[in-house]
């Protein structure tokens, strides 16, 4: 059993799919283990640091690989390389890209999206999206503070006291909550909104104040399941005028807000930007799926009467090292559930909820029922 580990082809992604750490243990479940050179170089990793994990380094890895493991989804050109039948696992961004679905199943591989995978327990710890988003919460705030021409803390000196600075995050998910911890330990003031309830004891756990329209609706806004139902007009229009009002007043929001498949809510309009204050910095977060913030540019930071409006692209990979690490760990468990252990040998089984929740393609077909009839 052979598995490569590619190099990602995309300019803007120093990511890597495995780490020396994930290559030993992968080699312990019987594979052997082929690296693309300098896969890992934007990550921190050398090839050398492979090699001592006893992979080895060779331009075709690829080639007659059963597993290739990558970042992002390979492209036609990648695809021509990989052998008939081969897994794939990426992060396939499989929304509106049908013609991509479609290649991947010409090519007959056996497309596997890590972003696909189910909330379940035994999942948790193959979850790519709470790990990446993890990490991007952090680095939101960080980018924030570089793009704030002022201290986080209130600090008191000889010559006049700083202020604490106001950060309010809107979407309290995981990438919400990391960007709420990572604020409020570099001394800021932090409040954050959402609209579940129940994460309302998550923000102030955290030290954060909640902000919301907490009438008898918002008390009813979440179904058995924990998802958000959907607010009356009257409501939406309370909640935006208290955002509003609240927004004017922060020196840095940080915006999170995304749905599977849609384009990201606009929750930041221009009107409440030009209610800022100069020097104040927006980050958003969602900019990749058309950006919660009004005016957002994908890939830059933009200046609107002195505010400031961050679109970085891919936020993760701004902490490569990190991100890489998380992520290669995610890739390594849901390894771990398509190898037989005894015979060191593939053995997918394909009634297994998680492997029919991210299984894209499977003989030469697409297979998912949320993309098969898009893709015909």
């Amino acid at each position: 059993m052979k598995i490569a580990v590619a190099v990602e082809i995309d300019p803007g992604e120093p990511r890597v799919s495995a780490t020396p750490d994930t290559v030993k243990k992968l080699k312990a479940l019987g594979a052997d283990i082929a690296v693309e050179p300098g896969a890992g170089v934007k990550s921190g990793i050398l090839d050398a640091d492979y090699e001592q994990a006893g992979a080895t380094i060779a331009s075709d890895a690829v080639s007659g690989a059963d597993i290739v493991l990558k970042v992002r989804r390979p492209t036609e050109s990648e695809l021509s390389a990989y052998k008939p039948g081969a897994l794939v696992i990426a992060i396939m961004d499989p929304y509106g890209h049908d013609d991509a679905l479609q290649a991947m199943a010409k090519a007959n591989v056996v497309a596997f999206a890590m972003e696909l995978m189910p909330r379940i327990t035994r999942a948790q710890v193959m979850d790519v999206l709470s790990s990446q988003a993890n990490l991007a919460g952090y680095r939101a705030v960080v980018d924030a503070a570089g793009e704030y021409g002022r201290a986080f803390p209130m600090m008191m000196t000889p010559a006049g006291t700083v202020p604490a600075a106001k950060v309010f995050i809107m979407g309290v998910g995981v990438a919400g909550l990391q960007a709420i911890a990572t604020a409020r330990r570099m001394g800021a003031i932090v409040t954050a909104t959402d609209v579940r309830p129940a994460v309302k004891e998550q923000v102030a756990s955290l030290g954060a104040k909640f902000i919301a329209v907490e009438d008898d609706e918002f008390k009813q806004a979440e179904t058995a399941g924990g998802y958000a139902k959907e607010m009356s007009a009257e409501y939406k229009a309370k909640q935006a005028a208290l955002i509003a009002d609240h927004i004017k007043k922060q020196d840095i929001v940080i915006t999170t807000a995304l749905i599977p498949g849609r384009p990201a809510p606009k929750l930041v309009t221009a009107d409440m930007i030009k209610t800022m204050k100069p020097g104040s910095v927006l980050v958003d977060l969602a900019v990749e799926r058309g950006g919660n913030v009004e005016g957002a540019q994908y890939g830059k930071v933009v200046e609107v009467d002195g505010v400031k409006i961050a679109g970085y692209a891919n936020v993760p990979g701004r902490i490569a090292a990190s991100s890489s690490s998380l992520y290669a760990k995610n890739l390594y468990a849901f390894l771990e559930i398509l190898i037989d252990k005894k015979t060191k040998a593939l053995a997918v089984n394909w009634d297994d909820d998680i492997v029919k929740a991210t299984a894209l393609t499977r003989d030469g077909a697409v297979v998912h029922p949320n993309f098969a009839k898009a893709a015909v």
